[in-house]
């Protein structure tokens, strides 16, 4: 027989740890002084400390080694305990080179500018959002933003008229499937409190649930919004991704006439793994 201290050493497992098993009940003394309540240990349990060890060192749970050292588990069951551990591992691993992928663009923005990025791409999940929606097709590039702004004016004064209240930020969005110069398909959206019903033009829909959206924040004029897609883009590329809905801008700060670099515009791209 060992004391706790002698078996800590031979096992190499610290003397908390053995008595942790022994709380949980995965590895009890072989025997405990009536007097002294010293644990005491024999060599032959060393067979199953390191089964143990083992196991933890293949990721599952202290739990998970209890239930399968002393429940009577068949082949199947123990084979089917690792195989969800080893999905678990590869899950792991690609979000581990998702990670380092992230961090060479860091290196590389750094090495380029010498400075902090200017934008940092986020995965979010987005929920769904009953809104007001207005489309419309600006006849050109350059007319994106008059067409945007007598749309979003339409869309607050329809909503007005039913007697319902308006709720920010305005939402665009951009339907084409790839660039346009021309013809550039566009929705304004806004949130709504109250009821309100579809008109000839103005329809009430739901923008669908996105489980991974790219989002950036654009600080400053939208003339400046290149930019940011320049960045959101290049980051859905070296990360492994595609662009798999309309993206969306939200106006977070905006007001008409207002000081343009004040504004701020959340650019997002629906995105999956490719």
């Amino acid at each position: 027989m060992f004391k706790i201290g002698d078996f800590s050493k031979l096992s190499q497992v610290s003397v908390k740890a053995l008595r942790y098993y022994d709380e949980l009940g995965l590895l009890r003394p072989a025997r405990v002084d009536e007097f002294t309540s010293y644990r005491y240990y024999s060599a032959s349990q060393l067979t199953r400390l390191n089964r143990i060890l083992v196991l933890k060192d293949l990721g599952l749970s202290l739990e998970q080694i209890a239930h399968l050292l002393d429940q009577e588990l068949t082949p199947d069951q123990i084979r089917g305990m690792l195989r969800l551990k080893q999905v678990e591992w590869h899950q792991q691993i690609a979000e581990g080179q998702a990670r380092l992928a992230r961090i060479d663009a860091w290196l590389q923005a750094f090495e380029q500018e010498a400075l902090m990025p200017a934008y940092d791409v986020v995965l979010k999940q987005v929920a769904p959002l009953q809104v007001a929606q207005i489309r419309g097709i600006a006849p050109t590039m350059e007319q994106i933003g008059p067409t945007l702004n007598r749309l979003f004016d339409q869309l607050l004064a329809s909503i007005s008229q039913h007697g319902a209240t308006a709720i920010m930020p305005g939402i665009t969005l951009y339907y084409d499937s790839e660039y346009c110069e021309r013809d550039v398909h566009v929705g304004a959206c806004l949130s709504f409190e109250g009821t309100l019903s579809d008109g000839e033009e103005v329809k009430v829909v739901e923008l669908p649930a996105v489980e991974t959206m790219a989002s950036v924040i654009h600080h400053g004029s939208f003339s400046g919004l290149k930019q940011a897609y320049d960045v959101i883009l290049k980051w859905i590329e070296a990360n492994g991704y595609h662009v798999s809905g309309p993206n969306r801008e939200l106006n977070l700060e905006y007001e008409a006439g207002g000081d343009e670099s004040q504004f701020v515009t959340e650019v997002q791209v629906p995105v999956e793994k490719r």
